[in-house]
Parts: structure tokens; C-alpha cells; sequence
């Protein structure tokens, strides 16, 4: 097992004060190494966001313990970038603006907003080009496709270079061609600068394509079921989704989980 960077030490997570409230994590554990690429996969209601939200600090656990970079988890980390299915883009901004939002929110970069506002800039423009929107700064998000939206997101998610990236189906409402377009950017930006990834999703192409190591979840009450070690080497491209390998680790994935689901 690796050396924690993100460490869940039998974690229990009731929605509600009082003992009999329903459980939606029941004595989870795992250990994530620092700039490892997770997946977690699992039926519906099986509490994979519920996962996200302790470890990002959103939700305390009913017991057990959270621990980020050697240190317990009491209140929202600043350390987190997020991204989920829905873009979430607001609609009064441009995309340059929607990415540069965390840093006119997360310290130190508030601070220094106003100073360094020309250096930010030219870091959103950078990384917007990184995922093909270079020309589409001043556009607002109803003048964006859906994978534009997306992409850009996902720059506002990692904007402010965080340690830990936490993804909750970010490519779930995308065409197929899209979402496969959007694992590659991911994937180059992660092997570029390799923070920490916790992915929640429903797709076992997505997992075995982008995680180093994927966890299978039970039914609810959520525990974990599986660790699988994914074998594929890097850097992946859409040719590997082809492979023997690649075919069998999603025949293995949905294998698991169709036996929780039939538990």
C-alpha cells in the first residue's frame, strides 16, 4: 500500500445527528499516495461523492478518521481544486474570468490579486490554450459547446496549481468523442505536473483509462470492496482502449461490480 498523502482510516459518515441516521460510508479505508491518479467506481447511491466531500473537507465523518498531507481534515482545504459534471460556469463572466475566479477566492493569490493580475492572466491564457481554447478568453459560457465548458472547468479547477484535484463525473454529460478528447488533455496536464487525482465515475473505460489504481465501492452503505492496481503503462493513448489488457481490466471492473450489485 502506498504512503498516505490522502489517508481515510475506517471512516463511517452518517447523514444526520443521531445514531440511527442512515449510514452512506460504513468503515471506509484507503490510502492515496501523494500525485497518484485514483478512480472510484461503484453502483449509484453508493456514496462516491459523499467520499469527496470528506476528503475535501465539505463534510465531517460520524468516526474514523481524515487525513490530507499529514494532517487531519477539519474544514474545507485550500489545497482542493474540483470539477464536477455540471461546469457550473457563471454566465455573467467570460471564460477568462470564470478561470481566474479561485484566485479572487483562495490565499495567497487574494492577496495579491490586484498586483499580480496581469501575471494571472497570462496563466489562465496559458492553460486555456493547453486545452484547445486559445481565441475563446472573452466568450461567456452560453457561447461555448458543452466540452468547451468543460474544458474550461476543468483550467478553473487547476488554476491555483492545486496539490489535490477532486472530479465528480466531470465528462458524464459529454458525446463520447468529446469525453475521449477531454481524458487525453487530463491525462497531459496530470503527467505534466502530477498532483494528486480522486476521480468519481460511473465510466470503467474512464477508470482504466486514466487511474493509476481503482477502487470498486459496495452497495450502500459504502465500503471498499476492490483495489485494482491498473497495469497499462503511460503515457495511454485512444489505441490502448483497444488492447487485450485494457479489455479485460473493464471486463474485470464490471465483473465486480456486477456481483455487488446482485449482493
Amino acid at each position: 500500500m502506498p504512503v498516505g498523502f490522502v489517508d481515510l482510516d475506517h471512516v463511517t459518515l452518517r447523514y444526520g445527528g443521531d445514531a440511527d441516521a442512515p449510514l452512506a460510508l460504513d468503515e471506509t479505508s484507503m490510502k492515496i499516495a501523494k500525485g497518484e491518479f485514483i478512480a472510484v467506481v461503484g453502483p449509484s447511491g453508493c456514496g462516491k461523492s459523499s467520499l469527496l466531500k470528506l476528503v475535501s473537507g465539505l463534510m465531517p465523518p460520524s468516526d474514523g478518521n481524515v487525513i490530507v498531507n499529514d494532517r487531519e481534515v477539519s474544514g474545507p482545504l485550500k489545497i482542493v481544486g474540483m470539477a464536477f459534471q455540471n461546469p457550473t460556469l457563471l454566465p455573467w463572466r467570460t471564460t477568462l474570468q470564470n478561470v481566474l475566479l479561485p484566485l479572487e477566492i483562495v490565499e495567497p493569490y487574494r492577496s495579491s490579486g490586484r498586483a499580480e493580475r496581469k501575471t494571472f492572466e497570462a496563466k489562465a491564457m496559458a492553460l486555456l490554450a493547453k486545452v484547445g481554447l486559445a481565441g475563446f478568453e472573452d466568450k461567456h459560457p452560453w457561447e461555448l459547446s458543452g466540452g468547451m465548458q468543460q474544458r474550461a472547468s476543468l483550467c478553473r479547477s487547476l488554476i491555483h496549481e492545486p496539490d489535490l484535484l477532486m472530479l465528480d463525473e466531470p465528462f458524464g454529460a459529454l458525446d463520447a468523442f468529446t469525453r475521449e478528447e477531454l481524458w487525453d488533455i487530463l491525462q497531459g496536464l496530470w503527467m505534466e505536473r502530477p498532483f494528486t487525482v480522486i476521480l468519481v465515475t460511473h465510466d470503467l473505460r474512464e477508470a482504466a483509462y486514466l487511474a493509476d489504481t481503482i477502487y470498486v465501492m459496495s452497495k450502500r452503505p459504502g465500503r471498499i470492496l476492490v483495489r485494482r492496481e491498473n497495469p497499462l503503462p503511460r503515457p495511454r493513448d485512444q489505441e490502448v482502449t483497444f488492447s487485450q489488457d485494457f479489455i479485460d481490466l473493464v471486463h474485470e471492473l464490471r465483473n465486480h461490480i456486477r456481483v455487488v450489485r446482485a449482493a
